[in-house]
Parts: C-alpha cells; structure tokens; sequence
C-alpha cells in the first residue's frame, strides 16, 4: 500500500519576504504623493507687498532743513493656504543714504488667501537738504507721471526735488498642516520723488 504524498508548502520565510516588499513599495508610493501634495498646494510662500500709495501730509523747508510727515499705504498678500503671523516688522526711511525715520510693524495676522491693508503714518525729524544729486534733483521720466519730458509733470515744469528711499522688511511664520512650522521674510523698496516747493509727490517707484 502506497503512502499518500503530502502537498509542498512553499517556505514562509519566502513569502514573508515578498509581503515586506510589496509593502516597502507601497509605503514609499504614499510618501512620493504626500511629498508632490505637499510642494504643489501647501509649499510655504513669501507674502507679498504692494505699495498703493505715498504721502506727506506735513511738508516744510527753512533754512535749507526739512521736516515732514510720512504717510504709506500698503497691502500685504498672503498666498499660503494657512494664517501668516508677522512680527518683527519695521519701516525704515532713508535721505542720502542716511537713515532719517524709522517705525516697528505691530504684529498681526492675516489669513489664508487674504489681504491686509495698512496704514503707517510718522513724522520725520529735520534734517539738512543735501548737496548731492542723487538726493537732491529734477524730477526725472522715472518719476514722470504724466509720461512727459524729464523735469515736467503733465506739461508743467516742476522745479528741484528730493529722494527719500523707503524700505519694509516684514518676517513672521505660518503653520502647515498645523504641525509644521515654516519662517517667512518679504521686503520692498520703494524711491520717492517730492518737490521741494511743496512737499508734493512727484512719483514712486518700487
């Protein structure tokens, strides 16, 4: 009587060996997907800065020193898809190369895909109108509004002028998927025109 032949058992460690692949690659897979979501929806973004606008509500020139008022108005975007928290933010101004104003940012935070607007206002201490021609000159066709000839404004001859350059350095944070902590900075620079005479904007340029 011929014995039974029992089935042949593949060895197990064989097959557990394959599972830990297939598993190996799915796990990676997930990653690659994770990481490609991450960098194309959720990537951190600068905020960005718009100047819409500058003035001087105070203007005066006595004997060949100026003091003013210095009013901008920005807008601050923010693209991520979570709440920016700026802080350490600072508005620097600067005549000659030579800092004449300064002023701190309040904190604050703007929300996923807003916009902010905000308002700075401070007065300027006098200084000495400067010698130099980049700092005092003719309001050139970077400056031309109306797009005429340089030292005219609309037509209009519009005399000596000065330069002030203002800088914004905003820095802060943004939290994504609410675990992960990414630092941001952004920063404009912005060159205005203003006519002695009256203290007019001539133009800016950022």
């Amino acid at each position: 009587m011929r014995e039974m032949s029992k089935p042949h058992r593949p060895p197990s460690g064989r097959t557990n060996f394959a599972s830990c692949i297939v598993a190996t690659i799915f796990l990676i897979f997930v990653v690659i997907i994770i990481l490609i979501v991450f960098f194309t929806v959720f990537k951190p973004k600068d905020p960005k800065i718009s100047v819409n606008a500058v003035q001087l509500p105070s203007f005066s020139v006595s004997n060949n020193t100026v003091n003013f008022t210095f009013s901008q108005y920005v807008s601050v975007k923010n693209p991520n898809r979570a709440v920016f928290s700026h802080y350490d933010s600072t508005l620097h101004l600067l005549y000659s190369s030579s800092q004449v104003g300064f002023l701190f940012i309040p904190a604050g935070k703007i929300d996923a895909g807003q916009t902010r607007y905000m308002a700075v206002t401070f007065s300027v201490d006098s200084f000495p109108l400067s010698a130099s021609p980049d700092a005092a000159v003719n309001a050139g066709p970077a400056f031309n509004e109306g797009g005429g000839q340089p030292g005219f404004n609309n037509g209009f001859r519009v005399g000596p002028s000065m330069e002030i350059e203002s800088r914004i350095l905003m820095t802060g944070r943004v939290r994504v998927l609410h675990f992960l902590t990414h630092h941001l900075e952004t920063k404009v620079r912005c060159r205005v025109a203003i006519a002695v005479s009256d203290g007019s904007v001539l133009g800016f340029h950022c």
